[in-house]
């Protein structure tokens, strides 16, 4: 059924409680707040790093709560790799890194599944490195450095 709210969301998207049950039984979490704002908080950094057509197509496969806390992010006029990532992630939620790598990579867990393998190729392929890690993926071969 095609929500007439919304008539160009696809049909498959994820409601945002199944969402916040999957990152909260793979991260641990005690309550579905802790989860939500986890979930929210690296939405919130990702949607600083992602630009173009994939950040579109991600947004369109989230829960519509989801998609709006991702897509209201100004992108960052310059990329973080994968560990920079991870770090700013600490700094803004005022936790350690190791905290906010294991949130992030539950919550990109989840992303990935919703993303699709298509997809999350194309966002791996824009991103620098270090992120396919965070995804759960093997980094197998070493970024091309883009000619300015």
């Amino acid at each position: 059924m095609i929500d007439q709210r919304y008539p160009d969301r696809p049909d498959a998207a994820t409601p945002f409680d199944t969402l916040l049950a999957k990152v909260r039984y793979e991260g641990a979490y005690p309550t579905r707040e802790r989860a939500q704002e986890v979930t929210f908080q690296v939405l919130a950094a990702f949607g600083r790093q992602l630009t173009g057509d994939a950040r579109a197509a991600l947004a369109a496969r989230l829960p519509l709560e989801a998609a709006l806390e991702f897509t209201g992010q100004v992108p960052a006029a310059e990329q973080l790799t994968g560990w920079g990532f991870v770090k700013d992630l600490a700094l803004r939620t005022g936790t350690t890194p190791a905290v906010a790598r294991w949130n992030a990579g539950t919550v990109f867990s989840a992303l990935a599944q919703l993303a699709g393998p298509g997809l999350l190729d194309q966002i791996l392929d824009q991103l620098p490195e270090g992120y396919a890690l965070l995804f759960g993926r093997p980094e197998l071969r070493p970024r091309q450095q883009q000619a300015a």
